[in-house]
């Protein structure tokens, strides 16, 4: 009876020991493919694929008339303008690309400057029989090159618009202010506004307001911290972000948000 109950142990303990190394394996297999998830083994087709190396300091050239998807002449002549080369590429935060920016200086007359292209305008004109001879051709005028927005210009303003979290304008529960609409304001009544937080902290003034091209008030700048008028940092706001008060012709001004939290915001440049 002893002996058998030894052997029904024994073959126990290695079905356990079999199922435990079975066990083991299995995870150590999941813990392997979970960190390597992230990996792909991507192959490289020049048909497609673009390496973002490849388009920086590439030439790009502008043409006027639509642009031909077969190869360019045999002579090589076209009409297109070089009008400069790639200094950069923009991605958003998912990965994709959104625009290339050229650098124009020099050409037609104009100045050094950077102008930002969308990638949906570039077209790759084949040169050849390879896949990586090809031109990069947007269509534009000199004239469209010329007054394109500088790039620098365009990410100035961007600070104070897209690259932070909008603010819910706050709701305001006092009895003796009632709401009221920009619209119902000036311009005089809203500027040396004193700007509170949602708790009711003065945390700044409004120093100045953006127009739209029809006058319309589109932002306003306020001065943040400092003392004595000493040290302020001037943040640009959205008027959707801000919730105003009036009483008796005394106008305050509040955000949802702290004079640190402000403080950390990207700086106005006008």
């Amino acid at each position: 009876m002893s002996h058998v109950l030894r052997s029904q142990k024994s073959n126990l303990a290695t079905g356990l020991l079999a199922s435990a190394a079975t066990l083991l394996a299995l995870t150590t297999f999941a813990h392997a493919e979970g960190h390597t998830a992230a990996f792909s083994a991507l192959e490289f087709d020049s048909a497609l694929n673009l390496n973002a190396s490849d388009l920086l300091g590439a030439r790009v050239y502008a043409s006027e008339a639509d642009i031909a998807d077969e190869p360019i002449a045999a002579d090589g002549e076209t009409e297109w303008d070089d009008i400069g080369e790639i200094d950069e590429i923009v991605l958003t935060r998912d990965g994709s690309v959104t625009s290339v920016i050229v650098g124009v200086g020099g050409f037609i007359g104009i100045g050094e400057k950077s102008v930002a292209i969308d990638m949906s305008e570039l077209k790759f004109v084949s040169d050849g029989e390879d896949a990586d001879e090809y031109f990069i051709v947007v269509k534009a005028s000199a004239a469209g090159v010329k007054d394109a927005p500088d790039y620098n210009a365009m990410e100035a303003d961007n600070m104070t618009r897209a690259d932070r979290p909008y603010l819910t304008a706050p709701t305001i529960d006092r009895t003796d202010y009632e709401k009221v609409e920009v619209t119902d304001l000036t311009s005089e009544m809203l500027t040396g506004a004193r700007v509170y937080g949602s708790s009711d902290e003065d945390i700044g003034e409004v120093d100045s307001l953006l127009l739209t091209d029809d006058g319309k008030i589109d932002r306003a700048v306020i001065d943040v911290g400092g003392f004595l008028g000493m040290g302020e940092k001037e943040i640009a706001v959205t008027m959707e972000e801000l919730t105003i008060m009036q009483n008796d012709g005394d106008v305050r001004v509040y955000i949802d948000s702290t004079q640190e939290a402000l403080e950390a915001q990207p700086e106005y440049e006008g």
